[in-house]
């Protein structure tokens, strides 16, 4: 396949090319020339005026529902939402039914999303069933083309237990994510424990619940010299402890959702379910904080948290409504919305996650495989049921018109344009 990029803004901090107002040659999969060109015999041309070219984005959190629960969403919508949102590569949850566990449910994974443009790495479950009693067969696994381990959004409570983990998979050179929360103190919270908890009269979940749990994986990963990742970050003072850890050399990287870095919890006073996600929203100096973060490198990546659900399951009462949002499509308007500079969108939505998985990073260079993202920061689209991808339709932004729009994805020697 053949296709001329035209006009198009190049923003990758690797390329020698960042910054360029370009054009990009595709032959065969691969780039062939970047500069100014004229299209060629039989060739497609894509005009890409006002448009910026970057590495393809890359989701490092993300749930569908197969196996088990394909009525939520199936690799196939799940693919095809994610190449809507920008997305050529997804890391993908266990919390499947049943879990991802085995060599033979990684390998499931693997060929479900074969010959597709959007690459799917198969996340493995850290413990059998997500329990946090046994291991699961890491090394299997790993073997089998797991990229990480994790128990998706359950928290490992058994201190013991997340210990040997962390020495277990040290030996693998494999990358644990976590998610942060002492259940003891969190309980059965519904939103931000603030004094708009109080208001709403729901049981709220303190920021405390967060970062006391973020404070002992940090002890843990020091004593066990080993790396850890912390996903779905969403206060202050997580960030004040990652950021300090840093600075000592503990090895620990970071997520935060993108919902989390624009939404937060003045959003929940007509009770709406579908702003209920975990960690919950929280205040207006959290949000500040996290796009600090972001800033000073103390957060390395960005995640959509993508978590479908059947309209059962979010069109009732808030206090019984699941928690997430299908959020895959809507990452780019909301980093757009939080202020963020294109080149720091590049490095925490494209480089960044694959680095922490160590995969190939694209590179907008002649010669390289081609795996790109072209977005017009500046052109309004509606989100509704016919632009939607996805099985699902539990996100706040439905039937709202969004600043940013996706209009080519390149991967695969595939491509996609809108």
């Amino acid at each position: 396949m053949n296709l001329l990029v035209k006009r198009a803004t190049i923003t990758d901090p690797q390329s020698k090319f960042n910054t360029k107002l370009c054009d990009v040659r595709v032959v065969d999969g691969k780039i062939q020339a970047i500069g100014n060109l004229s299209a060629e015999k039989d060739e497609h041309v894509f005009d890409a005026k006002g448009a910026l070219l970057t590495p393809g984005f890359f989701d490092l959190n993300c749930a569908a529902g197969d196996p088990g629960y394909e009525t939520k969403e199936d690799i196939q919508t799940l693919t095809a939402a994610a190449a809507a949102g920008g997305f050529t590569g997804l890391a993908l949850l266990p919390q499947t039914s049943p879990v991802v566990q085995s060599k033979s449910q990684v390998e499931y994974i693997i060929n479900r999303a074969k010959n597709n443009l959007v690459d799917v790495y198969p996340v493995g479950a850290l413990s059998q069933n997500r329990e946090a009693k046994e291991l699961a067969e890491l090394f299997d696994m790993q073997s089998a083309g797991a990229v990480a381990f994790s128990d998706g959004d359950k928290a490992i409570q058994d201190d013991g237990f997340m210990s040997r983990a962390l020495q277990y998979a040290k030996g693998l050179d494999a990358l644990i994510m976590v998610y942060p929360e002492n259940k003891s103190i969190a309980g059965k919270s519904q939103i931000n424990e603030s004094k708009n908890s109080v208001l709403l009269g729901m049981k709220g979940l303190p920021a405390l619940a967060e970062e006391m749990h973020i404070a002992r994986d940090i002890f843990l990963a020091t004593y066990n010299e080993t790396k850890i990742h912390i996903s779905n970050i969403s206060t202050a003072g997580a960030v004040a402890l990652i950021r300090k850890a840093k600075k000592y050399g503990v090895q620990i990287t970071c997520d935060v959702t993108a919902h989390h870095l624009v939404f937060t919890e003045d959003l929940l006073v007509d009770f709406d379910s579908n702003y209920k996600v975990k960690p919950p929203l929280r205040s207006k100096n959290d949000v500040k904080a996290l796009i600090a973060g972001l800033k000073d490198g103390t957060i390395d990546a960005i995640i959509s948290q993508h978590r479908p659900e059947e309209v059962e399951f979010k069109n009732v009462e808030f206090e019984i409504a699941h928690y997430g949002i299908i959020a895959l499509q809507t990452v780019l308007p909301l980093l757009l919305k939080a202020g963020l500079d294109t080149s720091l969108i590049a490095e925490k939505l494209a480089i960044n996650p694959r680095k922490l998985l160590n995969l190939t990073v694209p590179v907008i260079e002649e010669g390289q495989e081609a795996n790109f993202t072209v977005y017009d920061p500046n052109e309004k689209w509606v989100y509704n049921a016919a632009s939607n991808f996805s099985k699902s339709a539990n996100s706040p932004l439905i039937g709202r018109e969004l600043t940013g729009k996706v209009t080519l994805v390149f991967n695969n020697n595939q491509y996609r344009a809108s």
